[in-house]
């Protein structure tokens, strides 16, 4: 089960989520940096979708330098935001248990880091959307996605090696 907020602060805030003291201190808070390179796998690094590099020619955003986070808060005039992620795994088979759960912890993150990198790198292609935009590109994407269904075999992003 995945759950997010979206906050408009620089990730600051302890249990968003607001979990039970007992919940919360089972969680571990993983912290996702866009810009560092080192968290991203060499299998899916993409030059053009690295906010190190990338510069917005409508926002004029970016580079994201490795200071980034700390340099933020110092910007009156740059929006911001943060998107808190609960993910929860309950594999409930013995001697598997950990295995599996900590391996899709682990595809989490990854798919987490490479969404919101290209997120990032992608915002000429969306800050001028309006919401009937959206709206008409998401029924246009359920169209094209049902169709992939019936006939396509399966794409993606597919688990690490490991």
């Amino acid at each position: 089960m995945i759950e997010t907020w979206h906050k408009p602060d620089f990730g600051d805030q302890e249990n968003v989520h607001k979990l039970d003291p007992e919940a919360w201190k089972k969680t571990e808070v993983v912290y996702i940096d866009i810009a560092d390179r080192s968290q991203v796998e060499d299998k899916d690094y993409k030059p053009d979708e690295d906010p190190a590099t990338f510069k917005s020619t409508k926002t004029g955003r970016g580079p994201l330098g490795p200071q980034w986070r700390k340099e933020l808060p110092q910007k009156t005039d740059c929006p911001h935001m943060c998107a808190y992620k609960l993910v929860t795994i309950k594999f409930k088979w013995f001697g598997l248990q950990n295995k599996v759960e900590s391996f899709i912890h682990k595809q989490e993150k990854r798919l987490f880091t490479n969404f919101h990198r290209q997120l990032f790198c992608w915002i000429d292609r969306w800050i001028d959307l309006t919401m009937d935009d959206i709206r008409r590109m998401e029924e246009e994407t359920q169209r094209e996605l049902d169709k992939m269904r019936e006939k396509d075999p399966v794409k993606g992003m597919s688990a690490s090696d490991e």
